[in-house]
């Protein structure tokens, strides 16, 4: 574990390109929103999909360029440290992936659990409030709110994602450095678009209980990343120390 500590911690302090890559597709790559662009294909059709997958990518990666170039006065502006990034990162990934292993989605909208035909034949309405306890549900009608709203928090705004691209950006001593960070993200955030375009309509036609297998082991492996960043937060805070 402490290893593994020690690694984030040298890429997290590194303005390599390829660190920065490596470091972006762990935290933010397509193994992260998969999943997701599995369940709003299972009620969006094709072309829904492309286009939910490319305002989703151009929206994130738009966030991690206005955090990349803005991050030493945003950090000034609000007084966040590096610790207290790494520390509010990884509670909040940690809560979101708890919720993944206990089969809560706390998505604003989560087409998996209503069918398609309940908007067609009048069930969608009251009972798919009352099952999810939320006034929407992925709807062909609206594909792209619908749609992007599924994706916020695993992929447009990944808490984890945000943490690193400031934290990468704070250690940037140019502009040109900044456009660097702001360049791996935005590379990482293509990528997605183009696994989610590619997969995604594949992905949807797995059943619903197959989804929530990988659903909960998902969860389990995203926990144990919000605590290892966690874990890095209280290292640079001196609270514990790095064993050999």
């Amino acid at each position: 574990m402490w290893r593994s500590l020690r690694a984030i911690i040298q890429i997290m302090s590194s303005l390599n390109l390829a660190d920065m890559l490596a470091l972006f597709l762990s935290i933010i790559g397509p193994q992260k929103v998969l999943l997701s662009f599995a369940r709003i294909a299972q009620t969006l059709d094709a072309h829904s999909l492309r286009l939910v997958a490319v305002i989703a990518a151009v929206a994130s990666a738009g966030i991690g360029c206005v955090c990349a170039l803005t991050a030493p006065w945003l950090a000034t502006f609000f007084h966040i440290s590096t610790p207290a990034l790494e520390l509010a990162a990884g509670a909040a990934f940690f809560v979101y992936a708890l919720a993944l292993v206990f089969g809560i989605h706390i998505d604003l909208a989560d087409p998996a659990h209503v069918p398609a035909s309940g908007a067609r034949d009048g069930e969608g309405g009251l009972g798919a409030r009352v099952r999810t306890g939320v006034d929407t549900e992925a709807d062909p009608a609206h594909p792209v709110s619908s749609g992007v709203r599924t994706l916020l928090l695993p992929w447009v705004v990944s808490p984890l994602a945000v943490a690193a691209v400031l934290e990468e950006s704070l250690l940037a001593r140019s502009w040109g450095d900044r456009w660097e960070v702001a360049g791996a993200f935005a590379l990482i955030a293509m990528l997605n678009a183009v696994s989610g375009i590619t997969l995604g309509p594949l992905l949807g036609r797995t059943h619903d209980n197959v989804l929530e297998v990988f659903s909960r082991l998902l969860g389990v492996l995203l926990a144990a990343v919000g605590v290892q960043l966690f874990l890095v937060g209280l290292t640079t805070l001196g609270v514990i120390q790095l064993g050999h």
